[in-house]
């Protein structure tokens, strides 16, 4: 069973989930260095993509080693633990299921034989074609529940060529979004899929490389900032340094809920901080849906850059309405009927003496089915404020999606049949702005033609059969 992970993340009410993060990865190539050490601190500065499960593969240079288990980093990991994990070269990889179950066997990273040994593999984001993919192991190859494993096995029965040309083959056959880690007993290996759906960047260290999801991960083992890896760009990394490969024409559509939501605000997206971005899209807010209030506060803490550039733009105050109880997490203890129907408290709780009387602002990163939003607004008016006016730093969110994060059906998205004035008498607030997908974009400085936004308009870069795909495409075959 799953701890609890700290975060706010709506995952009390289980009818109202928060958009489930994509994967985090990380690989590191540094001989002399504690390799599983520095994974474990890139891992978690990577937690808030994946809170299901963590693992680390190790290799001195002779064979892979590969330690995984259900839970967060710090749980699964100790002292001890990751001192057995010794090597010259390791990949580890944070969880939140996109295709498969939240089981340990599907934890990552995966491990298959190879002609000369083994192969390890973590992966962030989520593949479109895995059930077409997976007919193509041979017979009795593996069980393979996830897209992360079929990759994983395709890539180790080719036998006729070297890791990094059977990569280099197979890639553009895959369809989807993929920023891989992997790695054999001597070398690591990274790949971004041709639209860079989701973030990849390079580090140097003093004595190695560093490849991770977020440059948050890079800061906190001592890396420094390289670049980006490309779109349709495979890097190899050994001891002759890094090398570059084109395995296909980039045709960037970078992930634009990565500054809504899932990056953290310290990471850099493009050369622009998340923060900076967020904040920005906090000004045009304001500039798009004014209202006359007393004070601006965030949900925390997913509204709170947006909120700080809605009361800078606004003139109005910034304050905190609502304190966060930072230690529920996932799998808090089931509530008894009694604490059930309290509801959003037990991570929630208002500071009457701020709110009452007042004219409030409510900030928050999206809105996915709105029961949160809803018992936020009930809690506030209790608590006595006297209006209650909701500002979302997203456009509705009214589209699933298919490229790594685990979001509701069309069907359970209350922006998926409801028009806004609806969404506003179904949350009883007084107001509710959305900022427009045109004031977001252009706070990103990211032009429209290089993000994925299918979220909010259903433009999906990749084209979708969504009779072959599904987050139990697999399972639903054995």
């Amino acid at each position: 069973m799953l701890k609890g992970d700290g975060r706010l993340g709506h995952d009390l009410d289980p009818d109202d989930r928060a958009p489930r993060d994509a994967c985090g990865v990380f690989g590191v190539w540094a001989p002399g260095e504690e390799v599983s050490k520095l994974t474990y601190y890139g891992l978690y500065a990577l937690q808030h993509r994946g809170q299901e499960s963590a693992g680390i593969a190790v290799s001195e240079g002779s064979r892979i080693l590969v330690y995984k288990d259900m839970g967060l980093v710090a749980q699964v990991f100790d002292e001890s633990v990751l001192g057995t994990l010794r090597g010259h070269l390791a990949i580890g990889h944070c969880r939140y299921s996109t295709t498969g179950s939240s089981v340990w066997e599907n934890a990552q990273p995966t491990l298959s034989s190879t002609e000369g040994g083994g192969l390890a593999l973590a992966h962030n984001g989520n593949l479109i074609n895995t059930a077409e993919l997976a007919e193509r192991l041979a017979p009795g190859a593996t069980r393979a529940t996830t897209d992360t494993e079929v990759l994983t096995t395709l890539l180790a029965q080719d036998r006729d060529r070297s890791v990094e040309d059977a990569a280099a083959e197979l890639l553009p056959q895959v369809k989807g979004a993929y920023s891989l880690v992997f790695m054999d007993e001597t070398t690591l290996y990274a790949a971004r899929d041709p639209q860079g759906i989701r973030p990849l960047v390079l580090g140097r260290l003093e004595r190695g490389w560093v490849v991770a999801s977020e440059t948050a991960a890079l800061d906190i083992v001592g890396a420094t900032f390289v670049r980006e890896i490309e779109p349709g760009e495979l890097l190899t990394i050994d001891e002759n340094g890094v090398r570059s490969r084109r395995f296909a024409l980039a045709e960037p559509k970078g992930c634009l809920f990565e500054y809504v939501y899932l990056a953290r605000p310290d990471t850099t997206i493009a050369g622009r901080g998340v923060q900076v971005t967020r904040v920005e899209v906090g000004r045009v807010l304001a500039r798009e849906h004014p209202v006359e209030a007393d004070l601006v506060i965030p949900t925390p803490e997913s509204g709170t850059p947006a909120a700080v550039g809605y009361a800078e733009e606004s003139g109005i105050p910034y304050g905190q309405g609502l304190v966060k109880n930072s230690y529920v997490g996932r799998t808090f203890i089931q509530p008894s009927q009694t604490i059930r129907q309290l509801g959003i408290r037990l991570k929630l709780n208002p500071l009457r003496e701020v709110v009452q009387g007042k004219r409030l602002v409510v900030v928050d990163d999206s809105i996915v089915r709105g029961n949160t939003q809803r018992a936020i607004v009930k809690m506030l008016r209790e608590a006595g404020a006297r209006e209650v006016h909701v500002r979302i730093s997203s456009p509705p969110v009214a589209w699933p999606c298919f490229y790594g994060i685990d979001f509701a059906t069309r069907a359970e998205l209350i922006a998926g049949s409801l028009t806004v004035e609806e969404i506003r008498a179904s949350l009883g607030a007084d107001s509710l702005g959305y900022i427009s997908l045109e004031g977001l974009t252009k706070a990103t400085t990211i032009p429209a033609s290089r993000l994925c936004m299918a979220c909010f308009d259903g433009s999906y870069p990749i084209p979708i059969d969504q009779d072959s795909v599904g987050k139990y495409v697999l399972e639903s075959k054995a």
